[in-house]
């Protein structure tokens, strides 16, 4: 006997053969999917009818900055560089563990109501984001944002913190929380830095999350420093290999593509964020025509300011068509898995999410059809990529326990969330104003 059935709904499998089975039903016993079918005859504690809706692997984002909802809305319409060292930064120095904690509430009440069921972080007061997202009920890849700016001290301290994140969370939550090492980039961390990193993340086998070419301003400072381009330079002091996720990766050559292909590095496109900030558009096509599984993240909702991925996915289609006018430059199928399977691969969870198959971790998520703006159903990949919102998504299950039902949220209190992080932001701000 199932634990949860859920019943006769379109169901988006994203298999190897991306079978989508019409009024399908899939059966859930603990944590794991035990049957996906149109004949599924399973009995279960609890049925759940999806006529009229889709059922899909949960989303995933896989490149975001949780806690900087709080930061939602304080400074837009600025290039990066600016943005981060006149307003983002000065901000963070204010931060405290509080304030990620109640951000990354926000976030993960923001993700659970928009279909996301995992995410890879990167940012500060990790173990406080870990303590939201036990409460939340998501899953999520974890990872300290180091910044050491060629400061030998200051890297110990940094290395430190995120060796200390890596010891302590990874496996919590019953094994939804995973971690990895987080350098902030190429400009903000020297060559030593990086090195051991690499070797940290070896003898811990975990990953590496970092950002790379996301402006021509970051790519003029790296060869100019270094005197190569950013995916040159480290593959030059042996940092890249197939446990690196690299966020942005825009300005990349034919050459840095084919050594991202060759190294096994895990892009993430994150379209919204580099239209907002102007820093370019990804060769997400190349990239994808070279045999490189690009996944798909948000970015940070500062600059976003969305964590939407239904609203990712078609910015992520519609931005590749236009940049190449070209209308089959990145399909919806495709743009699909890059927010559901392809996610999966980026962050090495690919045995256990990303598609709806036997044996697989219960992370699903059922999005409502019957809306005006998702009438008539002719094909429904192009409705969940071109018309469907995150406020569409009615039902969400992660690691088999039922997140949210008809659209309440029932792991967290989201008055109280809403009211804490409101106070939160504007005590946030008022600091800032103090210290100037």
């Amino acid at each position: 006997m199932a634990d949860i059935l859920i019943k006769d709904g379109y169901i988006i499998t994203m298999d190897a053969q991306r079978r989508i089975l019409e009024r399908g039903s899939v059966a859930i016993e603990g944590d794991k999917i035990t049957a996906v079918g149109k004949d599924v005859q399973e009995r279960a504690d609890t049925v759940i009818d999806v006529r009229g809706k889709a059922v899909l692997p949960g989303l995933i984002n896989a490149h975001t900055h949780l806690s900087m909802t709080l930061l939602r809305g304080v400074a837009d319409d600025m290039p990066l560089m600016e943005w981060l060292e006149t307003k983002i930064w000065p901000i963070e120095k204010n931060l405290t563990a509080q304030d990620s904690y109640l951000g990354a509430l926000l976030g993960c009440l923001e993700m659970i109501k928009s279909g996301t069921t995992c995410f890879a972080d990167q940012y500060f007061f990790m173990q406080d984001v870990a303590r939201a997202v036990e409460e939340a009920g998501l899953r999520a890849m974890l990872s300290y944002g180091i910044i050491e700016m060629d400061d030998p001290k200051r890297r110990e301290s940094e290395l430190r913190a995120g060796e200390k994140l890596v010891k302590t969370c990874q496996g919590a939550a019953g094994g939804r929380i995973q971690t990895m090492f987080g350098p902030h980039a190429a400009y903000t961390c020297s060559p030593e830095c990086l090195i051991q990193v690499k070797e940290l993340a070896k003898k811990y086998k975990v990953g590496i999350h970092t950002h790379i070419s996301e402006t021509q301003d970051e790519v003029d400072k790296i060869t100019k420093k270094y005197g190569k381009r950013p995916v040159e330079h480290l593959d030059s002091i042996g940092f890249l290999g197939p446990e690196v996720l690299v966020a942005h990766c825009i300005w990349l050559t034919e050459k840095e593509i084919a050594v991202i292909r060759k190294q096994g590095v895990k892009p993430v496109h994150n379209p919204v964020s580099n239209m907002k900030t102007a820093s370019g558009v990804a060769p997400v096509p190349e990239m994808l025509a070279a045999g490189i599984p690009v996944a798909l993240g948000t970015d940070g909702a500062a600059s976003n300011n969305s964590l939407d991925m239904f609203s990712e996915m078609k910015f992520a289609a519609l931005l590749s068509k236009a940049h190449k006018l070209d209308p089959t430059a990145l399909p919806a199928q495709v743009v699909l898995e890059m927010a559901t399977i392809n996610g999966a691969i980026a962050l090495g969870l690919q045995d256990k999410i990303g598609s709806l198959e036997v044996g697989k971790k219960a992370d699903i998520v059922m999005v409502d059809m019957k809306k005006p703006h998702l009438a008539p159903l002719h094909n429904v990949i192009s409705h969940l990529v071109y018309s469907a919102v995150g406020g569409d998504v009615d039902t969400v299950v992660v690691d088999g326990k039922v997140l949210m039902r008809e659209r309440r949220v029932l792991t967290l209190d989201e008055v109280k969330v809403l009211e804490e992080t409101q106070k939160a932001a504007d005590d946030l701000l008022a600091r800032r104003e103090a210290a100037k």
